[in-house]
């Protein structure tokens, strides 16, 4: 098994809703695409909270912003 990957089992109708959503036509690139994706929103997340965390009412956004 030299090159290839792990063996998993997968939903294939799962799968071929994801594939149809991102188009993506092959399995592995549906799979990467959602782990990237997946990856992204927790970052998109973390950085939301952060703002969140940040935003101040003492009239000064510009200082707010740049702290991010």
């Amino acid at each position: 098994r030299v090159g290839m990957g792990p063996v998993i089992d997968q939903d294939d109708a799962a799968l071929a809703e994801a594939a149809a959503e991102l188009g993506t036509t092959t399995k592995v690139a549906t799979v990467n695409e959602a782990l990237r994706m997946a990856a992204a929103r927790q970052r998109t997340a973390a950085y939301l909270d952060l703002l969140a965390a940040l935003d101040r009412d003492d009239g000064d956004r510009a200082r707010t912003w740049r702290a991010a």
